[in-house]
């Protein structure tokens, strides 16, 4: 089993079931009033370079219900922001916590941390990688469709972190994935290698009709990602076509369901009839980003 989540290649098809079985699991324990607390007496840092709704709670109430604590670190509280290296701030959260979850932009901070700390390092969101939001998609596709092989994923919208988890994750639990993005805000270059092993099963257009025909599942994200705010007004432009409304739908499979990572911008990449029908299905999938959470820290930390 995996020592650190950096990135969503870092798990196998093994260990994308095993945690989701897992969090199916403590999901139901939860609900039924029977949670275990196999993370008792154990802390995780939480850090935080990228402001937060859902990473947050889910990360700081999912190590409550595991039994152990989470100390919220912002960029502020902690001497990175006053230029320590990341290895020594690795090296003595390594000696306090058993844990860490960050959440910001470069990847290599991921990195260097899971290098240096001696201690499991959970991916919260970085600019490229965005793996807990995806365990926590194909948790709630699976609760929706009962399986996962065989289903075909399209995704509308910006070449981002969550495109670039969703190919990787579903290509690797047996998916075929459709991206539909304008020339020039395609999937990062890695994940493109990556999805040629894959062949048939991958597909890169720029038209989301053609995405969309025949998918079981539709996925979007807004235009304009953190940090990329001062970009908003030019990219609506650019993706004012690529939106998931009742027309992409209607060439979907029958029964498709619609994800969104939140949160949503209705009337841009998602319109707002969309959304509320199938609002049910979003929220659970915000729902199971605690329950996905849970089970990685518990691999990871017990």
């Amino acid at each position: 089993m995996i020592k650190h989540l950096t990135k969503m290649s870092d798990l196998s098809k093994s260990d994308i079931l095993a945690i989701l079985d897992l969090a199916d699991s403590m999901k139901a324990a939860q609900k039924a009033g029977n949670p275990k607390e196999p993370l008792k007496g154990k802390t995780l840092a939480m850090i935080f370079q990228k402001a937060s709704t859902r990473t947050r709670v889910s990360f700081e109430t999912g190590m409550y219900q595991l039994g152990g604590q989470a100390l919220f670190l912002s960029a502020s509280d902690l001497q990175m922001g006053r230029g320590e290296p990341i290895e020594d701030t690795a090296r003595v959260l390594g000696r306090y916590v058993d844990g860490i979850m960050i959440r910001t932009f470069a990847q290599s901070d991921v990195e260097e941390l899971a290098k240096w700390s001696g201690i499991p390092v959970i991916n919260g969101l970085t600019d490229y990688d965005h793996p807990c939001q995806i365990l926590a998609d194909l948790m709630t596709i699976r609760e929706h469709k009962g399986k996962l092989a065989g289903l075909k994923l399209c995704y509308v919208g910006d070449g981002n972190n969550v495109c670039n988890s969703l190919v990787v994750g579903c290509l690797t639990v047996g998916m075929k994935v459709s991206v539909a993005v304008p020339k020039g805000h395609e999937p990062h270059a890695d994940v493109l290698e990556f999805a040629k092993a894959y062949g048939d099963a991958f597909e890169l257009v720029t038209s989301p009709h053609d995405a969309a025909k025949g998918a079981d599942v539709l996925v979007t994200d807004v235009w304009a990602s953190m940090g990329q705010e001062a970009e908003t007004v030019a990219r609506m432009k650019v993706f004012a076509n690529y939106q998931i409304n009742a027309e992409l739908l209607a060439v979907a499979n029958p029964g498709a369901i619609v994800l969104h990572c939140l949160p949503a911008h209705r009337g841009e990449e998602i319109t707002a009839d969309v959304f509320e029908a199938h609002a049910n299905v979003i929220f659970d999938e915000a729902e199971n980003r605690l329950h996905a959470q849970k089970a990685v820290m518990a691999i990871l930390m017990e």
